[in-house]
């Protein structure tokens, strides 16, 4: 199988580099005058299978150009790669088929796909929790950020250890000067103010010092978080599946959208899809939308 991963690559003042950034990105402030919009989403739809018809469902209704998944728990021969495609979109999958895996739809071109990175952290073994590609001149990201589970264990190590190297890899994105979206499940809630009660999180993950400085770190890297509206309550994209919690609004906003410096201020709207989180057999997550108008 041809390897996708991202290597470590040369300074981005070198020719070499250049040669190796893909002709179709996009030259913000050179477009044509109308402008040329983009939906971009990302979900994590806790496993691809359970959830399909309500994903269809939803492609239907809010038609997005690009859509990041995570947690499909799909291997990539068993994407549903068919039933996506009826309705306009290319599929980029990385998938094992156990407890992670991740995927780009498209229906603006899916170009220079690449599977994960190099010297990517393992924790028994190395699993899918990183894609990328070129979306109508945008380099998209779909990320799944491990969870951590507990401060105390080792999935919490392995959790810094991943962040630390995708910052590496997103250093040389240039994402000060280039539009790229890192979208996905980070499992980090970025302030006191993306949990319904700060309190019930002392001494646990998802708001730890630590974490919330590798989020800081990719960000200064020249990212913007995006923070989207809520239609209805707080802006949270995840409620755990206990009883009643989604009712009563006890969320996190885990869910993020990164965007480059040169794509932050082509941001239109941006919201939290609550009503995919209602009825029968949804996923703990609801999607976020950013649309983008990529006119000059």
């Amino acid at each position: 199988m041809r390897d996708t991963r991202v290597y470590a690559r040369v300074p981005p003042h070198s020719a070499a580099l250049a040669l190796r950034r893909p002709p179709s990105l996009l030259t913000l402030g050179t477009a044509p005058a109308d402008p040329v919009p983009m939906r971009l989403a990302t979900w994590n739809v806790n496993s691809l299978v359970v959830r399909l018809p309500r994903l269809l469902a939803w492609l239907e209704a809010v038609r997005p150009d690009v859509l990041c998944v995570q947690e499909t728990k799909v291997a990539e021969a068993s994407f549903p790669a068919l039933e996506l495609a009826a309705l306009g979109y290319e599929v980029a999958a990385h998938g094992t088929g156990r407890w992670n895996g991740v995927a780009i739809l498209s229906r603006v071109g899916l170009q220079d796909v690449r599977r994960g990175f190099v010297d990517e952290p393992a924790f028994t073994e190395v699993e899918a929790r990183s894609i990328d590609a070129v979306c109508g001149g945008v380099r998209v990201w779909s990320v799944y950020v491990p969870n951590g589970r507990a401060l105390d264990s080792p999935h919490y190590a392995y959790k810094l250890a991943w962040l630390a190297r995708l910052h590496d890899v997103l250093q040389w994105e240039d994402p000060a000067s280039q539009p790229v979206a890192v979208c996905g499940d980070f499992n980090i809630a970025p302030s006191d103010d993306d949990v319904w009660d700060p309190a019930v999180f002392v001494g646990a993950t998802h708001v730890s010092a630590a974490e919330r400085d590798a989020l800081t770190a990719l960000l200064r890297l020249g990212f913007v978080d995006t923070p989207p509206r809520a239609i209805k309550g707080r802006p949270f994209t995840y409620w755990d599946y206990r009883a009643g919690m989604f009712h009563r609004g006890e969320g996190m906003r885990i869910d993020l959208v990164l965007l480059s410096q040169v794509l932050a201020p082509r941001v239109v709207d941006a919201y939290i899809d609550r009503d995919a989180r209602k009825g029968t057999a949804p996923s703990d997550h609801a999607p976020v939308v950013v649309d983008l108008d990529l006119g000059a």
